[in-house]
């Protein structure tokens, strides 16, 4: 596990090496432990890392590393799970080097020497952000794991190429080149996070998941990558039918071999290991695997809230009393998110409003005082249909598609045409505790939803804050709706599942984990994403999935062979926090300060009116904006600590 970055010119670069200093030193919570650069100046390439060791502790592990054939150079940031399995493969096959050590850093590169770059991406096991120079051919390759766990920047900029594991290392080089992109604002506030390819700079995206990109010249940059992994490939058709007509008791087991075999590559390391444990089914799967392959009980942790409808922690604390953990919690308070909070932009680099960025920092740094390595339960709701969500739209769509277009266009124009402002005012006689469900903006969202045009549409809806036509971001175009990463091929579950493994899981969730893990040098790993088991989870049938209107069927039952369901059976809550109270009291003069008519305006790229009527609504304690409020602080917050770019 480490941070990357790299500069490519492809020309004779004589100041590589400084830039490059510049690149890595902003991203050394990255990696700690160590830190290496490597140039070839008149070849215009350089490549620098810091390293966070996990596995071969030696100076045999630093990087970058050169390969026995001395043809190639890598640099990569994540962990190649199946290290041991390949290595012996090279061995059997005669095509393994004089090994130095033990690192998964070398059996990759001895894996490009053996096959190459492209069949290496489908053989390994992993999360990965990957850049690899091609000392003969002049190539510089980047590569980054098939579900997104580990991030990849890059752009061109000028006469050259940057890329790096984290903005700041762009930006410490880039600087004043750099302009901010207002279309991404635009999605930032709509989705809370920034969806690939775009970053929040003009010029410069990440490389998404699955994909690979070979570049030999600075205009390259401009190409579109490569996949060479995707959901639906690979043999899915037919484990899928395969497992359509395979008992309940084969659906299980298949389940938790797939799962077993992850997490006994995953616990491999050569620092302390444990657990994010929150007593929920995903997490406490895990950690049951995790307990039964261990000879020794696993550390795990957790966060409470002193806000009941919030606090996980006494679940969490039951199922590590059963499955015999060492168990570590935390409780959050308004004063930790409040000291905090000003170090977030930092943090995340780029605007980001997903709140329970705050918790999962904040667990990360408890885990950090005394584990290295921590594996998650990330990824179980999108492959297993967990999210609730997914049978409500479901239903929703299949009634309101069943209504003739011209009775919902009617009845979309009666419901959109008073303002949000107007629909409150007459909603002023219900009670209180009535208004924070049923308001103006939500009547106004329900008028959207009665014509939307298809499933997707009206997925993305649900899952957006502000909607592309309320135009908050000044100097564009009227927006419209857009919709990617959805296939109306599939079943509408299906559908869904496939669009937050496509979006909201690399974009929001797993920079979430990424960012806070690694601000605290803490390695987490997710092994619900091992691609076998995403493979797997989705050609499970439908009836593995959901019954009886839950959903991880199949998952449940794996965890319930391990843990009693009784311990695990209640309404789901999420890793949330109370964000409403904490804009209304202790952050209150923190978001003041951001939602000031001046700072709204200040660089006209928002529109202040819509936000501070949002605002004085949120602190009327009538309604609950602080979602759509969020969003808005974390981008101001951003351009506040960005100001001098």
């Amino acid at each position: 596990m480490c941070g990357i970055a790299g500069i490519a010119t492809w020309r004779c670069s004589p100041a590589l090496f400084p830039e490059l200093k510049r690149m890595t030193d902003p991203i050394t919570h990255r990696g700690p432990d160590d830190s290496g650069i490597w140039t070839d100046n008149q070849a215009g390439i350089g490549l620098g890392q810091r390293r966070l060791s996990i596995i071969d502790l030696s100076p045999h592990g630093h990087q970058p590393m050169i390969s026995a054939s001395g043809r190639w150079v890598l640099s990569y940031n994540g962990e190649i799970y199946n290290f041991a399995e390949l290595r012996s493969t090279l061995e059997q096959a005669s095509q393994a080097p004089v090994w130095r050590g033990h690192s998964d850093t070398e059996v990759l590169l001895g894996c490009v020497e053996a096959w190459g770059i492209e069949a290496t991406l489908h053989k390994v096991v992993g999360m990965f952000a990957i850049s690899l120079w091609d000392r003969q051919r002049k190539v510089l390759t980047l590569a980054r794991d098939r579900v997104g766990e580990k991030p990849l920047y890059y752009g061109r900029v000028g006469d050259r190429v940057l890329f790096g594991s984290e903005l700041k290392a762009l930006t410490a080089v880039a600087g004043g080149a750099l302009e901010i992109d207002r279309e991404a604002v635009s999605e930032f506030l709509r989705f809370a996070y920034l969806p690939a390819p775009r970053s929040i700079w003009k010029g410069i995206q990440k490389l998404p998941p699955g994909h690979w990109l070979e570049l030999c010249s600075v205009q390259d940059a401009d190409k579109e990558p490569v996949p060479f992994w995707s959901l639906g490939a690979n043999g899915h058709a037919e484990l899928a039918a395969r497992l359509a007509e395979a008992p309940d008791d084969q659906l299980v087991d298949e389940v938790q071999a797939r799962l077993t075999e992850a997490i006994r590559l995953q616990i491999v390391a050569d620092v302390p290991l444990g657990a994010f444990l929150s007593g929920g089914v995903d997490s406490s799967t895990v950690v049951a695997l995790m307990q039964k392959l261990s000879s020794r009980p696993v550390r795990t942790f957790t966060i409470g809230f002193d806000q009941p409808e919030f606090n996980e922690a006494p679940f969490a604390k039951e199922v590590a009393r059963h499955l015999g953990t060492e168990h570590t919690e935390l409780y959050v308070t308004a004063k930790d998110a409040e000291q905090l909070i000003p170090r977030l932009p930092g943090i995340y680099d780029e605007p980001f409003a997903d709140s329970s960025q705050i918790p999962t920092t904040l667990v990360s740094h408890l885990t950090k005082q005394h584990v290295t390595v921590s594996l998650s339960g990330d990824g179980g709701d999108e492959l297993f249909a967990g999210y609730p969500r997914y049978a409500l739209t479901a239903n929703l769509w299949r009634k309101v598609n069943g209504l003739p277009l011209p009775l919902r266009k009617a009845a979309s124009a009666v419901l959109g045409t008073p303002s949000a402002g107007a629909w409150d005012k007459v909603l002023s006689v219900l009670p209180a505790s009535k208004r924070q469900s049923i308001n103006g903006r939500r009547i106004h969202r329900l008028a959207q939803l009665l014509v939307t045009r298809s499933l997707g549409e009206m997925y993305v809806r649900l899952m957006s804050q502000w909607q592309p036509e309320e135009n908050l971001v000044l100097g564009l175009p009227p927006q419209s709706f857009t919709l990617d990463h959805w296939d109306d091929r599939l079943g509408p579950i299906e559908a869904m599942r496939r669009w937050d493994v496509g979006q909201y899981l690399p974009d929001d969730l797993l920079v979430k984990v990424d960012r806070a893990s690694m601000n605290a040098s803490l390695e987490a790993r997710a092994p619900l994403l091992d691609h076998r088991v995403v493979e797997l989870a989705f050609a499970l049938p439908g009836h593995a999935l959901t019954r009886e209107g839950a959903g991880k069927w199949a998952l449940r039952q794996v965890l319930y062979r391990h843990v009693p369901k009784a311990l695990i059976e209640r309404p789901k809550t999420g890793f949330s926090v109370p964000l409403a109270a904490w804009l209304r009291g202790p952050l209150r003069q923190w978001a003041e300060d951001l939602l000031s008519e001046s700072r709204l305006r200040d660089g006209g790229l928002l529109d202040a009116r819509p936000v501070r009527t949002l605002w004085q609504e949120h602190l009327s304690g009538q309604f609950d904006r602080s979602s759509y409020l969020w969003n808005v602080l974390m981008f101001q917050a951003w351009r506040s600590a960005n100001a001098g770019q």
